[in-house]
């Protein structure tokens, strides 16, 4: 019921004048159809636009002492919560510049006195249906922003679950850590955000690519889960035929990406840089990676971001079966491998702010929690037969 009052409460216009007769007169005209608010002067009608309630429309005089109608007009169409109240000059006034001017400053009528009824109640109609209209649109307007928002964010929150999902499938067998996952997921994005300016990497690194990169990041080992246990968990080095198996991840990993995003039927952009990703990040800038043997920039930008990143977690973590380098050692090999590993601008990208991923290495530390799983999971291969 309440509602339905709502719905249907008469508009409310505010008549400013400062002649009692006047008030009067226009308070009789308009108040069998409309909620009728008076102000016998321009600063009154401002302190009742201070209130919660605003009116629907303003009927406004212009010669009044102290504040001038077109001085309150300026007040109100400079402040955002009433300038889109629609005013109508109501004046004695009848120049034509007068009424030019009343117009010019926002005025959406303007009405000479003496007045005559019926127009004037034709006009103030006709005005505060084009308001209606308006206020609708503007309203149909903020809920579609407002969906949007929610359905980007709907959006936004199944990438995420998609990922982590998969993810968390890696990560049950991968004998890494989930903080390898975050550390390297981190220095991806804090190399994108070092190079977005770079004359080499500007047309790529925009802001809605490095968020899919900080996104994407976590599955370039995807395909480790179809590496079998006594290859994937071997604590050794890994014979000539067990590394070509190993090699096979990155293909596996594209592969599965690519059949998720076949049974939805549609290509998926978010998961794009996923699969360049997954695939790529082994290739060297000398051509002597794997699976292409790919070299320079014909290695996707997302991959040798990755193979710096992935490296240099690799060799700063400890495992069951190695102690991790020291950072200054991890630096040395990255900076060996400039030109030949890596691309050379990203590599200098690394080695200019290594601090910063030391930083985040210290951050996202491996505990003793995590080695203990290392442990059991390697106890476990080591009973297979």
């Amino acid at each position: 019921m309440g509602n339905t009052q709502e719905i249907y409460k008469p508009a409310t216009v505010l008549v400013v004048d400062d002649t009692p007769e006047n008030l009067m007169l226009m308070a009789e005209l308009l108040k069998d159809a409309y909620r009728v608010k008076v102000a016998n002067s321009g600063e009154k009608a401002l302190r009742l636009l201070q209130g919660d309630s605003l009116p629907d429309l303003i009927l406004l005089d212009i010669m009044m002492p102290d504040l001038s109608g077109h001085q309150v007009a300026e007040k109100l169409k400079s402040d955002p919560r009433t300038a889109d109240i629609p005013i109508i000059f109501l004046t004695a006034m009848a120049a034509m510049e007068d009424e030019v001017r009343g117009l010019q400053m926002g005025a959406v009528d303007y009405i000479t006195k003496p007045i005559n009824p019926p127009i004037v109640l034709a006009r103030v109609e006709t005005q505060l249906k084009i308001k209606a209209a308006a206020d609708f649109l503007r309203d149909q307007k903020e809920y579609l922003e407002q969906e949007v928002q929610r359905r980007t964010a709907e959006v936004m929150a199944i990438q995420d679950v998609t990922i982590q999902a998969m993810t968390s499938l890696a990560e049950t067998r991968d004998n890494e850590t989930g903080n390898h996952i975050r550390r390297t997921q981190h220095y991806v994005k804090l190399l994108a955000e070092i190079l977005r300016e770079h004359p080499r990497f500007r047309h790529f690194l925009n802001d809605e690519t490095i968020r899919l990169l900080f996104k994407s990041a976590p599955m370039h080992d995807i395909g480790k889960i179809g590496i079998p246990d006594y290859i994937l968990l071997k604590p050794g080095r890994l014979t000539p035929e067990e590394f070509e198996i190993m090699k096979t991840h990155t293909t596996l990993g594209r592969d599965a990406i690519q059949h998720a995003e076949d049974q939805l039927g549609i290509s998926v952009g978010f998961l794009r840089l996923a699969k360049e990703i997954a695939y790529s990040h082994q290739e060297k800038w000398d051509g002597s990676g794997y699976p292409e043997g790919l070299a320079a920039d014909d290695i996707p930008i997302s991959a040798r971001l990755m193979a710096v990143a992935d490296v240099y977690d690799a060799l700063i973590s400890r495992r069951v079966y190695k102690a991790g380098m020291t950072h200054e050692q991890a630096l040395e090999i990255i900076r060996q491998g400039r030109g030949a590993h890596f691309d050379p601008d990203i590599c200098d990208a690394f080695l200019g702010n290594h601090e910063q991923f030391q930083a985040i290495a210290a951050r996202y530390a491996d505990s003793d929690q995590d080695m203990a799983r290392q442990v059991a999971a390697l106890a476990f291969i080591a009973q297979e037969p």
